[in-house]
C-alpha cells in the first residue's frame, strides 16, 4: 500500500473567482467588501503542503479579502490582479524552476484556458465555463466555492495512488505543525 506522495506534481495553483469562491462580488459603493471562501479549501491547501505540494493562486482581481485569505492559508504564492496569467505561470514556472508536466492549474473561464493548456494537468468545477469543462483533465464534483480545491487536492494524491486515509494520515499525525487553517 503507498503511505506517501511520490508522484511528480510540485505545484497547484488555482484562479479564485469561481473556483475557490463561487464566483458572487459583493460590491459596496467603496467597492468590494467580502467573498465567501470554503473552510474545506483551507484544509486542501494544508493536506497538499503536508505532502511537499506547494500551493498558489493566479486571480484575475484583487482585492483585501483575497489578500487575507491567501496570508492566512499561507498559500506558497500569490497573484492578484493578474489580467496575463499565462505570463504570471510562465513567471512562476520559471522562478521555481519547474516543469508544465509538475504544476497543476485549476480554472473555470475562458481566461483560465491558455494556462490550462499548458499544464500538466487541469482541473476545473462542475459549474465552470463549457470550454473550460471541454479543456479539463478532471472536473470536479463540487461547484465553485464549494470546496472544489479539496475535491482537486485529495484526488490528485489518490491518483498517485495513496488511499483516502493514507492522504491525510501526514496531516493528521501532524495538525499542529502544518498550522492549517481552515
Amino acid at each position: 500500500m503507498v503511505t506517501s506522495y511520490a508522484g511528480a506534481i510540485r505545484l497547484v495553483l488555482f484562479d479564485v473567482d469561481g473556483v475557490l469562491t463561487d464566483g458572487a462580488l459583493h460590491i459596496g459603493a467603496d467597492g468590494e467588501v467580502f467573498k465567501s471562501f470554503n473552510a474545506k479549501d483551507g484544509v486542501a491547501v494544508a493536506l497538499l503542503r503536508a505532502h511537499g505540494i506547494r500551493s498558489g493562486i493566479i486571480s484575475g482581481k484583487a482585492s483585501a479579502a483575497l489578500d487575507y485569505r491567501t496570508r492566512q492559508l499561507k498559500c506558497d504564492l500569490a497573484v492578484n490582479g493578474c489580467h496575463d496569467k499565462l505570463a504570471a505561470y510562465a513567471e512562476i514556472k520559471r522562478e521555481l524552476a519547474l516543469e508544465d508536466a509538475q504544476i497543476v492549474f485549476v480554472g473555470d473561464d475562458v481566461i483560465d484556458l491558455p494556462v490550462m493548456q499548458r499544464v500538466g494537468l487541469s482541473y476545473a468545477p462542475a459549474d465552470a465555463h463549457s470550454l473550460v469543462l471541454g479543456l479539463a483533465c478532471h472536473v470536479t464534483r463540487a461547484m465553485g466555492g464549494q470546496g472544489v480545491a479539496r475535491e482537486v487536492a485529495e484526488h490528485l494524491l489518490m491518483l498517485d495512488g495513496l488511499c483516502l486515509e493514507a492522504a491525510y494520515q501526514p496531516l493528521l499525525a501532524e495538525w499542529s505543525s502544518h498550522d492549517a487553517q481552515q
